[in-house]
């Protein structure tokens, strides 16, 4: 007997007024583990899941919250918006698809620079945002990390990029593409000026992002279980015919391949960032 018609025949009715439903935001269940916790304990673990160790994805926010002392930091280049140079139009026309990311994200592109301070320690810090279109690079995100390595130079301050991308925007094309060699080319003036560049991949960093700046750094480190590659396993999969090694393009699988200097528990990232910066100071 279904539960609806045990309910009638019992007699038991509840007005719509009376109805308890959780509010939206309140729980959380980890896409690991499925463990079901509140978002206020998640939060409080760095949004990482306590019981597998899930690295849940976190944006700019998040991570500026998590690195700077006291949560303060002064945000860099917050003017510079994207342009439709190419007039690009798929599904809808790029300005439209600006427009909706912007509001539903509250961002103006999918990176935003922070300068301030981790246990004392000057740190700028360019934070790649999955929720503005994929974090996809574009000319603004290129920008952005350029103008951020002039401002390092200019005031002696290390850079840590913050990767989460799914690679170069289809919809600015060569002028997104343009930005893989822009900002290595940068990069090597910050080397010049011996100033140390941390790059932190997390889930995912692919395509150009992981062809260009995110693997160039004096370190190169990664959360536990990031998927960090160029092309993903099912196309690598398709295009070689073959089965691919148990945990591919895993944080894990990188490191073991060399690819990586460590990774990096986020819990742990304050202090093992204050340690890493003081022994570039000596």
């Amino acid at each position: 007997m279904s539960s609806w018609f045990k309910r009638i025949k019992q007699g038991i009715s509840t007005t719509t007024s009376e109805k308890k439903e959780a509010p939206d935001g309140l729980w959380h269940k980890c896409p690991n583990c499925k463990k079901t916790t509140t978002v206020k304990d998640l939060k409080e673990h760095y949004y990482v899941c306590d019981k597998c160790n899930y690295h849940n994805r976190i944006n700019s926010a998040e991570y500026f919250e998590i690195i700077f002392d006291n949560k303060e930091f002064e945000e860099l280049f917050s003017n510079i918006y994207p342009t439709d140079f190419l007039g690009f139009k798929d599904l809808k026309p790029y300005t439209e698809r600006l427009k909706d990311a912007q509001k539903k994200s509250g961002l103006t592109d999918a990176m935003r620079v922070g300068s301030g301070k981790v246990l004392g320690n000057d740190l700028v810090v360019a934070c790649m945002d999955f929720g503005f279109i994929g974090g996809s690079m574009g000319s603004v995100v290129g920008e952005k990390i350029a103008r951020s390595i002039d401002y390092c130079i200019a005031n002696r301050k290390p850079l840590m990029i913050i990767s989460k991308s799914g690679g170069a925007r289809m919809m600015e094309s060569a002028f997104s593409l343009m930005q893989m060699a822009k900002t290595s080319a940068k990069l090597t003036q910050l080397a010049d000026a011996k100033l140390p560049f941390i790059s932190l991949m997390t889930d995912p960093t692919t395509g150009g992002v992981t062809a260009s700046y995110a693997m160039l750094g004096d370190l190169n480190i990664a959360e536990p279980g990031a998927l960090i590659g160029f092309a993903g396993p099912r196309i690598i999969k398709e295009t070689i015919k073959k089965d691919l090694p148990a945990g591919f393009q895993s944080a894990e699988f990188l490191l073991e391949h060399g690819f990586l200097d460590f990774i990096m528990d986020r819990k742990e990232l304050k202090t093992r960032l204050a340690t890493v910066l003081s022994l570039f100071k000596n």
